[in-house]
């Protein structure tokens, strides 16, 4: 089964499904709302990641609930959404950017499920490359970005994204860490679409608001909603992956 964690302008995918089950799924971590669809004869679990009516911050969100979820009803992919400020000026407003690296600043999250035994992932490669074939395939993307996870809910400021682009970064946002690692240590394959929103503070002179990143995102729904299509009709759903097997070597 294909998995989907989207967030704002991908919740419409449930409308356009052949058909759709809402199923509420207890995990270890809470109980999560999974919709179960039908698309080109495939069948596609969906989460929106903030919850119905955009209501969960992103520091609030039950990633591990999520990802548990997901893989309890049997999916071995995920595909994800991320809005994100470009700290590139080559990953303008507008661009689908599916990124190949990150660096995690967020703080006060539950970041693995190996609270009580020894376990070291390898993140050489932390999204996977199959995923990445996949989407370069389905649509117009730029492939390759390094991901800054913030903590949130507040906007970086100007000193922070100096920082974090000396560092090599090209992308900020506040959703997709530790959702990729968690995927990897339930040995499941995961991507991200980040769709770009705006430049970050210091690089835009406009003050920044969550206005402009849904404006962007509500522009570009179309494009997404095809692009996600695109990958659910092109992706082979039962290819084997070495993200299927990241704990071989990995427990003490």
């Amino acid at each position: 089964m294909i998995g989907i964690i989207g967030g704002s302008g991908v919740y419409e995918i449930t409308q356009k499904a052949d058909s759709c089950e809402e199923k509420l799924v207890k995990t270890d971590y809470g109980e999560v709302k999974v919709s179960l669809l039908e698309i080109f004869s495939k069948k596609v679990a969906f989460i929106p990641r903030h919850a119905q009516g955009h209501s969960i911050p992103p520091h609030k969100i039950n990633f591990r609930a999520n990802i548990d979820a997901l893989k309890s009803v049997g999916v071995t992919k995920i595909i994800a959404t991320n809005s994100v400020g470009s700290m590139n000026e080559n990953m303008a407003p507008g661009s689908f950017v599916i990124p190949n690296d990150f660096l995690d600043f967020s703080q006060n999250r539950a970041k693995t499920y190996f609270e009580d035994k020894v376990v070291h992932i390898d993140v050489t490669e932390p999204y996977c490359p199959y995923l990445r074939d996949v989407l370069a395939e389905s649509g117009d993307v730029t492939l390759g970005g390094t991901y800054v996870c913030t903590e949130g809910p507040r906007f970086e400021t100007p000193a922070e994204i100096k920082m974090f682009k000396m560092l090599g970064g090209d992308l900020v946002g506040m959703t997709g860490l530790p959702e990729v690692t968690l995927a990897r240590e339930r040995q499941m394959c995961y991507n991200s679409i980040c769709i770009v929103s705006n430049y970050a503070s210091g690089i835009s002179d406009q003050e920044l608001t969550i206005d402009e990143v849904f404006e962007m995102v509500a522009q570009k729904e179309t494009e997404l909603l095809e692009l996600i299509y695109n990958f659910i009709r092109n992706i082979d759903e039962t290819k084997d992956c070495t993200c299927n097997h990241a704990l071989d070597g990995a427990e003490v």
